[in-house]
């Protein structure tokens, strides 16, 4: 058996622990929780994600099914930003606007009958205003009609990895068999940010003037001067209030998702006080930075004795700042490591611990080939093996 070696040294000013040892190699997590510090909401359902680390600071009810309300619309969004994306569709195409968008109910953009509508300020006004009649026009321009618009949404959110996601129209309107969960809103609203960065700006805006009614963004917390930048409100009588929200403060991102809230200041509060919880209580650490070599890892029978590894995508961890003292990163592997070995191949994980902390686990990989020696090499590395033991 390959002796366990441990070394003490800093990785970005953190005081870590890096181990080598024989153990089975399991499923590596990609996320997380850091859930250590405690809160509560009197919202039905919420999640709180920092999306620098793709950690979940906080959930309640979060795979409930539940109605979205116009929160949803941030599907439809996403959906008209494919298209532009893809080249269906321009910020200065026009849309035909039909009797039933022109007739729909609830908020609205106010659009005319009959009218050709650019796509930039059809946006805007499902943005910015929650229009109903904005989205049914965008609805049909892109796929015919609500209901077929709404299939392909639903197929899309399954795509996206939606899992409690059956949606039947484009708004929001109250339906039985129109639901999503808080985590859906959740990924579909990290899709959006980092999908389309060069679109997300459309959240941001605080008011939009069209058919010369001047409405303001609905989103509270644009207006409380806490760095939220987007996203989306929804009310229905079967939802209650709630809010899909985002900002970024200090480097990271945290995304908020409300639902079932009695009214809109208590939608207001309760969500100013959860993020905020979130950037005062927790913070992200970077550890290593992608293709940055960790350590040199011992492999058996190849051309070299060791090799270096090191992270696929840059290492982040996020956790309640007061476990950052405890923090310890521990470089596990198989090691000696068989020879032949590829570049990019998984040979370890590293494991982040800390008191009250959940844990994290991320897969080590070979940042360069190591061949297999020939024969008379493999021979002679046998006798030394023999003669002298693994080398520690």
């Amino acid at each position: 058996m390959h002796a366990v070696v441990v070394r003490t040294g800093a990785v970005f000013g953190l005081a870590v622990a890096l181990a080598s040892a024989v153990v089975g190699l399991g499923a590596f997590g990609g996320g997380g929780s850091a859930q250590a510090a405690t809160i509560d909401t009197i919202a039905k359902q919420a999640i709180l994600l920092d999306l620098t680390s793709n950690t979940v600071l906080f959930e309640k009810n979060a795979d409930e099914r539940m109605a979205p309300s116009s929160m949803s619309k941030i599907m439809t969004a996403y959906l008209v930003f494919e298209a532009i994306k893809g080249g269906r569709l321009t910020m200065e195409s026009t849309l035909p606007v039909t009797e039933r968008a022109w007739r729909m109910q609830g908020s609205k953009m106010f659009v005319e009958l009959h009218n050709n509508i650019k796509v930039d300020d059809l946006l805007k006004g499902v943005i910015v205003q929650s229009g109903n009649d904005a989205c049914i026009v965008l609805a049909e321009g892109l796929a015919g009609s609500e209901s077929a618009f709404a299939e392909q949404a639903t197929k899309r959110a399954k795509e996206l990895g939606l899992k409690g996601t059956n949606l039947t129209n484009s708004t929001g309107w109250p339906d039985p068999n129109h639901y999503m969960t808080a985590r859906d809103l959740a990924i579909l609203a990290e899709h959006l940010i980092k999908d389309f960065p060069e679109y997300y700006r459309y959240y941001s805006i605080r008011e939009f003037k069209y058919h010369g009614i001047t409405q303001g963004n609905r989103n509270p917390l644009l207006y409380r001067g806490m760095n939220v930048d987007g996203m989306k409100t929804g009310h229905t009588d079967a939802g209650g209030y709630g809010l899909t929200a985002s900002g970024e403060r200090d480097g990271r991102r945290l995304l908020l998702v409300v639902n079932g809230l009695p009214s809109m200041q208590a939608r207001a509060d309760e969500s100013a006080r959860l993020i905020e919880w979130g950037f005062r209580e927790f913070a992200t650490y970077a550890l290593f930075k992608s293709g940055e070599t960790i350590e040199q890892v011992p492999v058996w029978l190849g051309d070299q004795d060791t090799v270096p590894v090191s992270v696929p995508r840059d290492l982040n961890v996020t956790m309640a700042r007061a476990d950052r003292a405890g923090m310890k990163v521990a470089l596990v592997s198989n090691a000696p490591v068989a020879a032949p070995i590829k570049k990019g191949d998984v040979v370890g994980k590293v494991v982040i611990s800390a008191p009250g902390f959940p844990g994290k686990e991320v897969p080590v990989v070979a940042a360069q080939d190591v061949e297999k020696l020939g024969f008379v090499g493999r021979a002679f590395a046998a006798a030394r093996y023999l003669v002298f033991g693994a080398k520690s």
